[in-house]
């Protein structure tokens, strides 16, 4: 009998069954602000709720840090008009040799003073998100510009399918969730809480609640939350002044006082007030595909 035989490898990482992550090095630790991941399906409006979040903590006179975690690199182009180079991209030019970057190389002021990051990503089907956020955080550390923020918001791309797309959880306080009242988008928020779930067994990430975004009603989004213990927390309705301000590059903040923007702006800035005041940490049981399939239906 081989060695193996006698002792087969056990692959179950402490971060869900399965899990080959590498943990977080305590030294990479996120202190002093209070930090959000914003999930959900891919093209739900996460960096737009991201960046309209962003704007309105601002408002309340929060120091805020956005970082775009997104090969697009276009998370933060409504707070600063333009879509800035990324991270990894930097690097790259100095043969990733951090010590020779400035903070202006990297980080662009955008709407009302907040500070705005692209991490960018590896090449398609190569390398892992989870390494490109670990560099971000650590190049941030290095230049002290954690020290004086406090808010990060964590705009992360698409759905959950792996560790390295989780990463940015192993440094935030509460997860938000963007969905729509539709079935793929609550298909897909089932997936992140599970995900969630795994990393809140080893890290202090909660989940928050989750936003139903671009959305006329909200029946859909709260019958599952009230069948899985969840809460939705805002309600961005579907209105063209959100799409026409992606447009002109900027947030709803810096649009005309319409009533569907004005109205939108005060939804955010709820939604911040609640965020900063703390919410619940929230453990829904995610549900197995065939039950939301029973639950929901087909559209």
């Amino acid at each position: 009998m081989s060695p193996l035989d006698r002792n087969p490898p056990v692959l179950r990482g402490q971060d869900g069954e399965g899990s080959v992550q590498v943990h977080q090095d305590a030294e990479a630790q996120i202190t002093g602000a209070k930090v959000f991941s914003v999930y959900g399906k891919g093209g739900i409006g996460k960096s737009t709720t991201s960046s309209n979040l962003s704007a309105a903590f601002s408002n309340l006179g929060k120091r805020v840090l956005q970082i775009g975690c997104d090969p697009k690199h276009d998370s933060t182009f409504t707070l600063t008009g333009h879509l800035q180079p990324t991270v990894i991209d930097i690097l790259k030019e100095v043969d990733f040799h951090p010590e020779e970057l400035r903070p202006e190389d990297f980080v662009t002021e955008g709407y009302n003073g907040v500070k705005c990051v692209e991490a960018g990503g590896p090449p398609a089907g190569t390398g892992c998100g989870g390494y490109v956020v670990g560099q971000t955080v650590k190049l941030l550390k290095q230049h002290h510009l954690l020290e004086e923020t406090d808010v990060v918001i964590f705009d992360v791309l698409g759905d959950v399918v792996c560790g390295g797309f989780a990463a940015p959880l192993q440094h935030a306080d509460r997860a938000l969730i963007v969905t729509a009242n539709d079935f793929d988008s609550i298909y897909a928020m089932n997936r992140i809480i599970a995900a969630v779930q795994a990393k809140s067994k080893n890290y202090k990430v909660r989940l928050a609640g989750c936003v139903a975004n671009r959305s006329r009603e909200t029946n859909e989004v709260d019958r599952y939350c009230d069948t899985v213990g969840f809460n939705r927390i805002a309600h961005m309705p579907d209105v063209d002044a959100i799409r026409r301000s992606r447009l002109k590059k900027k947030t709803l903040f810096e649009m005309d006082d319409e009533e569907d923007i004005v109205r939108c702006r005060a939804e955010y800035i709820r939604l911040a007030e609640t965020l900063w005041n703390g919410t619940e940490g929230l453990a829904p049981a995610p549900m197995e595909d065939r039950d939301i399939f029973e639950l929901l239906g087909f559209d």
